[in-house]
């Protein structure tokens, strides 16, 4: 029948229909396959790491001044903060004049004059309370306040400063449509303190200065975000910006950004008609194998689950539904947004929600691309010599569980001691996570013996020497 397969003929004797029924499985499976690719490499382009790049280079690598070679990536104080603020980010948002001085559209701003600033831009803050953490009573008259590292529950909520504005007074993450995100030294949740900036260069300036002025940020902020938009009509692509400095309760800060090109406007061009088409013929593909698995289940029971192909079935099918569904989502999520934004130009797009949305599409649809090309081995296990692979991995598997186990004994043991030596001194031994990387950096030939000697003149040396030692020369 339409939905026959060879694991639903095993119980017929006929090998001819057996035969006909591997064949039949392969040519429609080939086919999914090409739809998935077609679909899935049609929707990114070599415009989008060119889009990136220029972005991040004008708001990355440009300095805060003509004398001084600081950029974003290399802010270390809160003045640097606004140097930054007051210099490459005003230059970057605002090209409200040609290179010949002539003025562009009014109240419109084209980076690079090519893309379009959506709306305004939003620069929002967490802080946390002065009494989020406690003071040693021998220091009590010495220090008076005291800022713990940030954390949900010590969130700073009350007004501050002026006390008036939404730069002074708390937001929720709710009433602000945010969401968490992950830092490099925390999560931090959507709410906050927030301004949104002016569309002209003047406006956005004077606002700036007036926070600067009334010291919105001190010693209770503890990350500060730049968020906005851009829109490029020539290569009908988004791109959503965030900036974030993180402030440390050490002190000084740390930076970090995302930049994340998306294509939220469907269906314009011919190709766009085509892969439409594509999208239609991919769910359809993953409706039929849907009827297709749940007759195998039917027929076959349990025993269905013993086999690993057939549980990898059953993930690219629940891997396909979630993606569908997170691009009805998107699609319908980014009508609303721009109908919003062309009634009020002057409001902040949020279009974070759909970057994010995006980027764990563009991760489920890598996922699912990569399963269905390594299912391909199910249909041609049953040649001979294909099948040498299955066959060799099924006979030593239980050798490699057992040189694994003994591998990461070792291997663990000396994250733990690297972590606990060097972590106060080497970044790359900051967390255990870090030290977990960095051995397998060293195990590849990719290592820095200078750093470790300096961290640590006699357990450095020893850790490096036995650790090779072990790796190479035992185990491996």
């Amino acid at each position: 029948g339409l939905w026959g397969t060879r694991l639903m003929e095993e119980s017929n004797t006929s090998r001819e229909r057996y035969l006909k029924s591997i064949l039949r499985e392969l040519i429609t499976y080939m086919v999914f396959l090409l739809v998935l690719c077609v679909l899935t490499y049609g929707t990114v382009s070599s415009n989008m790491y060119y889009y990136t790049r220029v972005m991040s280079q004008l708001f990355l690598e440009t300095p805060v001044s003509k004398t001084e070679k600081t950029d974003f990536k290399t802010l270390s104080t809160m003045d640097d903060f606004w140097k930054f603020t007051e210099g490459p980010l005003l230059d970057g948002l605002y090209w409200e004049m040609w290179y010949n001085n002539k003025t562009m559209a009014e109240n419109k701003s084209f980076i690079y004059y090519e893309n379009l600033l959506l709306g305004v831009p939003r620069i929002r803050q967490l802080k946390v309370r002065n009494d989020s953490c406690s003071i040693p009573e021998d220091l009590k008259e010495e220090i008076k306040d005291c800022y713990d590292v940030y954390s949900v529950a010590n969130e700073d909520t009350a007004p501050f400063g002026l006390q008036n504005g939404t730069a002074w007074t708390y937001t929720n993450e709710k009433d602000l449509n945010g969401s968490s995100h992950w830092g490099l030294i925390a999560t931090y949740s959507g709410a906050g303190y927030y301004q949104d900036l002016a569309r002209t260069r003047e406006v956005t300036a004077l606002q700036i200065a007036n926070l600067k002025k009334n010291l919105w940020l001190d010693r209770g902020t503890r990350a500060a975000f730049i968020d906005f938009s851009v829109y490029n009509a020539n290569i009908n692509l988004f791109c959503v910006i965030r900036l974030l400095v993180e402030f440390p309760a050490t002190g000084g800060l740390v930076t970090s950004w995302h930049f994340q090109p998306v294509r939220l406007i469907h269906y314009i061009s011919t190709f766009d008609f085509f892969l439409a088409a594509c999208e239609m013929s991919f769910c359809l593909f993953v409706l039929y194998y849907m009827v297709e698995e749940v007759l195998e289940i039917r027929i076959h029971r349990l025993r269905y689950f013993r086999s690993v192909w057939n549980c990898l079935d059953i993930l690219i099918i629940v891997l396909s539904v979630v993606a569908i569904g997170i691009g009805i989502y998107r699609t319908s999520t980014v009508d609303m947004l721009l109908r919003k934004l062309l009634e009020d130009q002057n409001s902040f797009p949020n279009f974070e929600p759909l970057a994010y949305w995006q980027m764990q599409f563009n991760n489920i649809a890598a996922v699912v691309v990569f399963f269905v090309w390594i299912k391909l081995f199910k249909f041609v296990n049953f040649n001979r010599t294909m099948s040498q692979l299955s066959t060799t991995m099924s006979h030593c598997v239980k050798d490699v569980i057992g040189f694994a186990i003994m591998f990461f004994i070792i291997f663990l043991a000396y994250a733990q001691l690297a972590y606990l030596v060097f972590g106060t001194q080497i970044g790359d031994f900051s967390t255990f996570q870090d030290c977990i990387f960095t051995q397998f950096r060293i195990i590849l030939g990719d290592f820095n013996f200078t750093e470790v000697e300096e961290a640590n003149r006699i357990l450095g040396p020893i850790y490096f020497t036995t650790f090779v030692f072990f790796m190479f020369f035992i185990l491996l």
